[in-house]
């Protein structure tokens, strides 16, 4: 067979003045020589990390987070229910156990070093000022591989802003729950909340922050300046592709038109209230839904293939009033056994695995080569505390979704307490193709079957 054409380049952009925009993978970046070249297209690999504050709904009487059974058919709890839709693509992991978050010798502090070893598998650093100390995480690892062709290796996000200092958990410094990632041990990785500032750094090309926010006020999207670098492309594009082009083009301007609409909104309240960062949305689910969003987008762009998202962080006090939960999240988590509180706050975890399944179901439904994002992505979704009653780093709720190339799903696996998370997340490392065999605490791999290659 002889090419006709010539492949449209996977790394292609749109660009116009003062903006660029990655294109989706489309049919006309894969070689047009054989049938199998145009279904595989060179499946890109990807990882993401959610991580939970305040552990979940479980302590000995009641568990609202552990599904039943142990190997065979998976049998989703209340708390995961949410993902029903997506069980053939779930594996849920009982039993591993974070030793190096347990207080040795420091006393409290388990919900800074929740966050500081959920990634890293070390003890990190008793320290409230700038001299503290954790370990390059895997997150990072993952990035020096798989970011090597993006603009961004790795993307860092939370709800929260990172803005705490000082000492916030028994003279922890605040840098322990503000970030899930250290890109050396002495360096952490400041997540952002805003997503205004998350599509500037995605999509935006030229001018600083504050000069891009400004013309986001201008109510014109930056699409705008790239009409006749699309009207070309598009005339050289198949009826699929231009499709697809449309289809995330719109999509693009979807989530500008939210974060406009989100400006709009804190810039005329009449309520008296302290500033707030421009376009993060008022409302908690509105404002995960939309960074899941840009997760979503900045995956099919192939603008990053690694990211990290924090629900919120360890300590944090947000109520749910729209749960019928008006508590704060971290008081009411010490539940002191009490079966209403605990049926509280399975609702709080039982939310935040809805706005999840959201996630999941953005990757499930989008087309990438022969089959979605999702078949190309593997998710870990968890928390770095079990019972937060106790203070636990034993049996952490952990699942992974995603890519069933990767690992085989609608499964339940139970490990002992004395299994160390690293050992599943070397298995991980290794099924996106980073050569690693220790990291950590890890002994070993965790036995994930086939977990190779996503």
């Amino acid at each position: 067979m002889y090419l006709t054409r010539m492949a449209l380049p996977r790394r292609t952009f749109l660009r116009g003045l003062g903006a660029t925009l990655a294109l989706p993978l489309l049919d006309a970046m894969v070689p047009a020589m054989t049938a199998v070249a145009r279904t595989a297209a060179a499946p890109v690999r990807r990882l993401g990390f959610t991580y939970v504050p305040n552990g979940m709904a479980m302590n000995k009487a009641v568990n609202y987070w552990r599904p039943s059974g142990n190997g065979g058919a998976l049998e989703l709890s209340p708390i995961l229910a949410p993902l029903a839709a997506y069980q053939d693509h779930l594996t849920v992991v009982s039993g591993l156990s974070h030793r190096q978050a347990e207080a040795f010798s420091d006393g409290g502090g388990d919900h800074s070093r929740a966050s500081a070893s959920w990634l890293s598998g070390v003890h990190p650093k008793q320290a409230e000022g700038v001299d503290v100390r954790a370990a390059m995480t895997v997150d990072q690892i993952a990035a020096d591989l798989l970011g090597k062709e993006t603009q961004l290796p790795s993307l860092e996000l939370s709800i929260d802003r990172d803005d705490l200092v000082g000492n916030c958990d028994n003279g922890y410094s605040c840098v322990y729950v503000n970030t899930l990632s250290w890109r050396t041990p002495t360096t952490p990785l400041p997540p952002e909340n805003n997503p205004a500032v998350v599509f500037e750094r995605l999509f935006g090309d030229g001018g600083t922050v504050a000069h891009r926010l400004a013309e986001n006020r201008k109510d014109r999207s930056i699409l705008d300046a790239l009409t006749e670098d699309i009207g070309g492309l598009q005339r050289a594009l198949g009826p699929g592709d231009q499709q697809r082009v449309d289809e995330y083009l719109d999509a693009v301007r979807e989530i500008e038109r939210r974060i406009q609409k989100s400006e709009k909104q804190t810039s005329e309240s009449t309520l008296t209230m302290p500033e707030r960062p421009i376009g993060i949305p008022p409302a908690f689910g509105e404002h995960v839904k939309l960074m899941f969003d840009l997760q979503w987008l900045a995956y099919q762009a192939d603008v990053t293939r690694v990211s990290t998202f924090m629900l919120g962080r360890e300590l944090g006090g947000r109520s749910y009033p729209e749960l019928g939960v008006p508590v704060n999240h971290h008081g009411l988590s010490h539940h002191r056994d009490d079966t209403d509180s605990l049926e509280k706050l399975s609702r709080i975890n039982s939310y935040h695995v809805e706005l999840f399944s959201y996630f999941v179901g953005r990757l499930g439904s989008t087309p990438e080569g022969d089959g979605t994002l999702l078949d190309r992505t593997l998710l870990l979704y968890g928390a770095g505390l079990s019972n937060p009653n106790e203070h636990s780093h034993l049996d952490l709720p952990l699942v992974l979704v995603g890519a069933p190339g990767a690992t085989r799903g609608g499964r339940h696996l139970v490990n002992t307490t004395e299994t160390p998370m690293m050992n599943l997340l070397v298995s991980v490392l290794n099924g996106a193709g980073v050569p690693i065999d220790k990291y950590g605490d890890s002994t070993g791999r965790l036995a994930i079957e086939p977990l190779t290659g996503l």
